[in-house]
């Protein structure tokens, strides 16, 4: 009867999982349950806040009165000074056109209406921070689709276009409309990607794969000095995408930059995971990857300690295999390097919206009847964090206005990215998003809690400005945890990708570097921000001259593997493992 009854209770949760994974397909991955709940809180608490009601009429009433004011003086004076800007980061109404009457009463409107409901979804007493966060995301995913800016006769520059060229652009946008409808449905790459391959122009730095087993290949790449530092650095990327971001073209590859000034470098190339590969957690990934490559590298290249360097997700998986070393007394490590790494999830900026447990049971859900989560279902999710620029301005200028934006290596990268097994993605949403167990001294592994603060060797962490997947705020935080013997922070310009594809020469790049030693007193980061002096360029220099810093000299370059211990070259880089779909 017992048996029986577990059967029944696991074909009743399997059922439950099979439909909300079903809700999933149909939702994009949104959870309607969560979305249902955090609008009616919001409302209930608006319903019973007579004062919040009153200050939004009489906001309602002053916008309405100034866009009155603004469209009466701007119908006679075309140059009228406008009543509202638009924020920074919003670049959808740059086009001179927008200043013409009526098109500036539009957008003008608009930015009021946009700028009221800001006030509606926040401020609210008795709403908790998430709710707020999940209202207002969704309030400014409702806007940002019915922008002026979206609305062909509403746009001045679609219209202006339009009639300049006799409708051809229209023609165009329907051609790569039908174009990116049926690589969609074929579950084809984005147009373009085709220009850019894999081992032809992108990852093409020389070297050989040293070493292979299930979950990844460890790459060595080929000297081109006539001596090497002594410690060779590793480098590990998320495994959510490919790792040929740090070896991208050979103009911005940060692999070449690095052989090239004398590293010896070693890279972790993921494999990319399928459903019989469910069952593979977290502590697979630190011992069958992290730790698997360090003892091949100490095999290939003994007595050296080794400069481990892990970017986003491959940075975390870094930090807690670094954290268990300095536990248990394993001092091979010579310095940590932390590319847009969290290491505290309690602010996570507007991804947290997708954290809450309705929206993690559904992916979980979604897991568990594939085996993995795509990646496609991922990338949708960052792209609705900033849908503005990544979805709506992108079919203005590809649809309407006719203009195919064109390919470049990092958006072929970003469309080629691989899946995250059941169990691992879900330890990280549990045990790392929602529990925040690193930060807190919880996370467990063999039996016993790590701490970040046992890392004693230097640390050098990079975050970026505009990053909407690791707000540097959060990055920061890891001056309250390292005890390490010193931290160098840098906060850079561009996004969580363009702040670290960040070669010399490129206009516009800058970025603050500051170092806080053992024992020193550290800034809260907005005061670091004010007094941190900005130097205009690149990072990667600066990075380089710390890792010359903290190595012990130059030996000659080393064999590619260790033939004579097991470590006969497989294969010429980029491996095997980084083609597979």
């Amino acid at each position: 009867m017992g048996d029986r009854a577990l059967y029944e209770s696991e074909w009743l949760e399997s059922a439950d999982r099979m439909t909300n994974a079903a809700i999933a397909h149909a939702t994009g991955g949104i959870s309607p349950t969560s979305v249902a709940m955090d609008l009616f809180g919001w409302m209930a608490h608006l319903a019973s806040s007579p004062g919040k009601q009153f200050e939004l009429g009489q906001k309602a009433v002053r916008k309405a009165l100034r866009l009155g004011r603004y469209a009466a003086t701007c119908a006679a004076d075309p140059g009228a000074a406008p009543c509202i800007e638009p924020l920074a980061q919003d670049h959808r109404f740059e086009h001179e056109a927008w200043q013409r009457f009526p098109y500036n009463v539009i957008y003008q409107a608009f930015l009021l209406d946009q700028q009221w409901w800001h006030n509606a979804t926040t401020g609210v007493r008795g709403v908790s921070k998430h709710n707020e966060e999940a209202v207002s995301f969704i309030t400014r995913q409702v806007l940002d689709m019915f922008s002026p800016s979206n609305i062909p006769f509403f746009n001045p520059e679609i219209v202006q276009t339009t009639l300049a060229e006799g409708g051809a652009n229209l023609l165009r946008g329907a051609q790569n409309f039908a174009e990116d409808l049926r690589r969609g449905i074929r579950g084809e790459p984005p147009a373009g990607t085709e220009t850019f391959q894999v081992g032809k122009n992108l990852a093409v730095t020389p070297g050989k794969v040293v070493y292979r087993n299930r979950l990844m290949e460890l790459i060595q790449y080929t000297p081109t000095t006539a001596s090497v530092q002594h410690e060779p650095v590793l480098m590990q990327s998320a495994w959510m995408m490919k790792y040929y971001i740090l070896d991208l073209s050979p103009h911005n590859s940060l692999v070449k930059y690095l052989v090239d000034r004398g590293h010896t470098v070693f890279m972790i190339s993921w494999l990319n995971p399928g459903p019989e590969d469910r069952d593979l957690g977290l502590e697979d990934y630190r011992k069958l990857g992290t730790m698997a490559a360090i003892d091949a590298i100490s095999d290939i290249l003994p007595d050296r300690k080794i400069h481990a360097v892990g970017y986003c997700l491959g940075g975390i998986l870094l930090t807690i295999a670094a954290a268990v070393m300095a536990r248990d007394g394993d001092d091979r490590l010579a310095s940590v390097t932390l590319f847009t790494t969290m290491t505290d999830f309690t602010e996570v900026g507007e991804i947290n919206v997708f954290m809450d447990a309705g929206e993690v049971t559904m992916l979980e859900d979604i897991m568990w009847q594939k085996g993995y989560l795509d990646h496609k279902q991922i990338s949708g999710g960052f792209q609705l964090l900033k849908s503005a620029d990544l979805i709506w301005s992108k079919m203005v200028r590809e649809y309407y206005l006719g203009n195919r934006e064109p390919m470049f290596d990092l958006m072929a990268w970003n469309a080629d990215g691989t899946r995250m097994p059941y169990r691992q993605h879900s330890e990280v949403l549990r045990r790392l998003y929602v529990d925040n167990e690193l930060f807190e001294g919880k996370y467990m592994v063999g039996g016993r809690a790590i701490s970040i603060s046992n890392i004693h060797c230097p640390i050098f962490a990079v975050a970026a400005v505009a990053d909407h997947v690791a707000p540097w705020h959060s990055v920061y935080k890891l001056h309250l945890q390292s005890d390490a013997t010193e931290l160098t922070f840098v906060l850079t310009s561009g996004g969580h990708n363009v702040g670290i594809v960040n070669e010399p020469g490129r206009p516009r790049r800058k970025f603050q570097m500051a170092t806080c030693k053992e024992g020193e007193r550290c800034l809260d980061a907005e005061t670091w921000k004010a007094q941190t002096p900005v130097t205009q360029g690149s990072w990667w220099p600066a990075w380089d001259q710390w890792l010359t810093q903290h190595s012990s000299g130059g030996v000659t370059p080393p064999l590619m593997g260790a033939p004579d211990k097991g470590y006969e070259p497989l294969c010429d880089a980029p491996g095997t493992y980084v083609y597979q779909k």
